[in-house]
Order: structure tokens, then sequence, then C-alpha cells
């Protein structure tokens, strides 16, 4: 069997599976910034340190596969002095305002620093090199508060494969940039939001969101993404029964996190005061409010007339090609199975 020993037990593997993979499935958990599930992992943020007998300094759990026989630490003295040791020159690295953060309570390098007891650092602030920017509507980018992982560039070109975002510069100066260090909405991205869900810290931030509830105040409900037919999985975050905002389920198919613009930021038109909430049916020159029943009604006895008198062809339909794939087919199978046309078609055409 292929076994290593974790912590002081033996434990399985799989040939080829990093150490931090294996240990996971054996119910251990070792605390990561940079790594991103099914992305090759980089070893940036070197949190996920272990002590591996034999080797003569500590390794990356996340980019060191796991061999039989390895005997592995993830909880040493030594371990938890690197990694408390990296989470503080993290903090000094930028300015982590936990209080004004809008990523305070889902935020792992806040996390780690209260896993490792971290009251002050150690180390004096880094200067500001850049400042925050947002001018598009959709995401606020604080480079002080980015630690440099990787992960939204990930995430942008292997996951989304926008490939609109990437590191550049060099040395103190390294930052996260789009195009040749232009502003987002003035880039090639798309404004999915990917680097947002998939930021760990709040270097990236949702500005719609801004102000609406901290994490711990939010319930998350699941639903299916309504704006066309693929069935993506969201997490909704409402406070106080309002939407503060939309984020991908990562374990759910068919989207495992993923969600276009629409699906991640396209939900406050549903406070619109310009919505239609009740039927409306037309009377001379007005519209007058109407329950479902009468309007209904009043739809289906119209169709019934004009078939009737006119036969199945002189009535078509048009579905939204974007629509739910169940209301797609309920909408062909009234047309071909009750008014017997094939006068049936969807908006991707026109």
């Amino acid at each position: 069997m292929n076994t290593f020993s974790l912590n002081g037990r033996e434990a399985t593997f799989t040939p080829g599976q990093s150490i931090l993979d294996a240990a996971r499935e054996n119910g251990v958990e070792i605390p990561t910034l940079c790594f991103l599930k099914q992305n090759a992992p980089t070893g940036a943020c070197r949190v996920c340190l272990v002590e591996v007998a034999g080797a003569r300094s500590l390794m990356a759990s996340c980019s060191t596969p796991v061999t039989r026989g390895m005997e592995v630490l993830t909880e040493s003295d030594r371990v938890h002095g690197a990694r408390k040791l990296v989470v503080e020159l993290l903090l000094s690295s930028g300015h982590h305002d936990c209080l004004v953060c809008e990523a305070n309570g889902n935020c792992r390098l806040q996390d780690l620093a209260y896993r490792y007891g971290i009251r002050e650092l150690k180390f004096s602030r880094s200067e500001e090199q850049y400042t925050v920017e947002d001018q598009n509507p959709f995401i606020v980018r604080d480079f002080s508060k980015c630690i440099l992982c990787g992960r939204c560039v990930q995430a942008c070109n292997e996951i989304v494969v926008n490939r609109a975002i990437s590191l550049g510069y060099r040395g103190a100066k390294s930052k996260v940039v789009t195009g040749g260090d232009m502003p987002y909405h003035e880039s090639e991205c798309v404004m999915c939001g990917q680097c947002v869900q998939v930021c760990p810290v709040g270097a990236l931030t949702e500005k719609k969101a801004a102000g609406l509830g901290r994490a711990w105040e939010t319930e998350k409900i699941r639903t299916t993404c309504p704006y066309c037919g693929v069935g993506c999985q969201q997490l909704l975050h409402v406070r106080n029964g309002r939407i503060t905002k939309v984020t991908g389920v990562e374990e759910a198919e068919p989207n495992h996190g993923r969600l276009c613009v629409k699906g991640r930021f396209g939900y406050d038109f549903i406070y619109s005061k310009e919505r239609l909430t009740t039927p409306l049916i037309r009377e001379g020159e007005g519209f007058r409010e109407a329950s479902w029943d009468e309007a209904l009604d009043l739809v289906a006895d119209r169709l019934k007339e004009i078939i009737a008198k006119h036969g199945p062809d002189s009535v078509a339909g048009v579905s939204c090609a974007r629509s739910i794939n169940e209301d797609s087919y309920q909408m062909q199978k009234l047309f071909r199975a009750v008014f017997k046309t094939n006068n049936i078609d969807h908006c991707a055409r026109t």
C-alpha cells in the first residue's frame, strides 16, 4: 500500500498527490493562501510549509509530492514559527486595517493572524505604492491589501481563461496588472468577478456590496442562476431580506464557482421602483392592474379565439434563448402539442 507518516500516524495517499491533498484526504487541514483547487500549485505564499524528515528546509506542501515512507509533521514548533513569520511579513507588506475592510470576517489572512496569535506587527509597514482603483461599476482594487498570492491571476487565466490579468513589475513594485497596467474597465476584463471570489484578502471587493453587511451578518441561500439554461449554482448573500452580493458555489456542478458578469452582478434590478409587480391589462389608452388569473384567462381566451377563427398557424411564439431549459421546453410544447403549430422560435435568431 502507498502509505506515509502524517503527524506520527500512518496515512494513505495516491501516487502523484501533493502533501497538501493527501493531508486533507486524511483529515488534516494545512492552511494556505495561494492554493487554488484544480489548478497548478504555485507555492507563492509559503503558509502551507511542513516539516519533512531528512529535508534541509521546510517544504511547501502544495507543491511537494508524497512518497512512500515519507515522514511529515504539519504542526511542529518549527512549522508554527515559520508560518507565523510568513503571516507577520504579509501583514507588514500592506495596509490591512480589519476595522474598515470590506473583507473583515471573510479574510484568510485575518484568520491566520488570529490562529497564530499575532497581536502586533513585528515589522514596520511598507510604504503605500498604489492608489485604490474604483472606476469600474463592479470591482474595487485596493493594492495596499494585495499579498501577491496570484490566485486572481490563476482564476482569470486557468479557470475562466479570459487572460485579462497577470503579475507585473518586479520586487517591491510588483502588482497585479490588466494589459499594460490599465484600469479594469479599459482592459479585456469581462467583469465576471472570478478574481473577486478567489481573493483571500480585501484586495478585490465588490463595489455594489460595500457597506451592506459583514460576512457574519448575511445568510447564504443557494439557488440556480436565472439568466440562461446552463444552471449555474449561486449563493445569495442576504441581509434583512435584501441581496447584498452573489457568489458561485465552488463545490457544485456545472459551474464549480464560476459565474458570468450577469450571474454575479446582475441582481439589483429586482429592487427597481420601475419593475412591474402586477399584471396590467390595456383599456383604451391606458392600463389597469389585474390579478394573475384574470390576465392569464384573457390571454388564453384571445389565443383560442384567434386559432378557432384563423387556424393554428395564425399564432406564433418567441421564447427567450437565455431562459432556463425547462421554460423553453414548456413554451415549444405549448405551441406544438396544444396549439398544433410549429411557429415557435427564440430570440437568438433575431
